[in-house]
């Protein structure tokens, strides 16, 4: 079946996703992080694009950005390649990293802009990793507060407001607010059967029976509680029913 072509931006501006191949972590270690955001500084100089937020997730990220020198889709293929070349280097493999073709949407608007900012920002917390967006060091919400060389601001501060105070603290409360925004990968969630659960949990956790989870040490079990939440479309309910864990435990553990 052919491809569906990608929605034409009027604005040049477009959210864009890359997952880890078959849901794979892109990155091991904060290190790895570091590296995706100087590749993305690094890149912005020869490839002209703008970008107004990233959010770096375990196995996925989210970038709110801006084609304005060479193509959206050779600016992510020179961005992607850099970080696979490095990583496979790190860690002694070869292959494929990223899924194969990113997902992208058109931001035409600036009601549409701010949800999509929202949305990228509060990845994290939605996920139950933390309580507060501006807690979370691999997004660019803070960068908002103290001003940043990789991120535009401007453009999104001076929508609120042209006074910067003024900008900042509806900025805060609007990123804060509860909300039900949906874009881009929410249609795409699909939950997977208990069989294919364990083995992404297996491979996640590099544990071979789930039963063995509850035998472990408070400390190191929470900690594989958190891995596996952060696989994707994995529920509570799903991970409570696979591990043998109590819903409750682990909803509390994820929070």
């Amino acid at each position: 079946m052919p491809r569906t072509a990608r929605g034409k931006s009027e604005t040049g501006i477009y959210h864009i996703m890359l997952r880890g191949i078959n849901r794979q972590n892109l990155f091991e270690d904060n290190e790895d992080k570091q590296r995706l955001i100087e590749t993305l500084a690094l890149y912005k100089e020869k490839c002209g694009y703008k970008i107004y937020a990233y959010c770096l997730m375990n196995n996925h990220m989210h970038i709110l950005i801006k084609e304005e020198g060479e193509p959206l889709s050779l600016a992510i293929k020179r961005i992607s390649s850099s970080y696979v070349y490095y990583f496979n280097r790190k860690y002694c493999r070869c292959g494929h990293l990223f899924q194969e073709r990113f997902k992208s949407e058109a931001v035409d608007t600036q009601t549409y802009f701010l949800t999509v900012l929202r949305y990228i920002h509060q990845n994290p917390v939605k996920a139950n990793i933390t309580k507060r967006i501006d807690e979370y060091p691999w997004s660019s919400y803070n960068d908002y507060m103290h001003g940043s060389r990789l991120i535009d601001i401007e453009f999104g501060l001076d929508i609120f407001s042209d006074d910067k105070a003024i900008a900042r603290k509806s900025f805060i409360g609007f990123s804060t607010q509860e909300n039900q925004d949906k874009c881009l990968e929410y249609d795409d969630i699909k939950r997977i059967d208990d069989d294919m659960a364990r083995e992404l949990i297996k491979k996640a956790v590099n544990i071979d029976k789930m039963s063995n989870i509850q035998g472990l040490a408070k400390t190191e079990r929470d900690s594989i509680i958190i891995k596996i939440k952060n696989i994707d479309n994995l529920s509570i309910r799903q991970i409570s029913r696979i591990t043998g864990l109590n819903y409750s435990l682990i909803q509390k553990i994820c929070q």
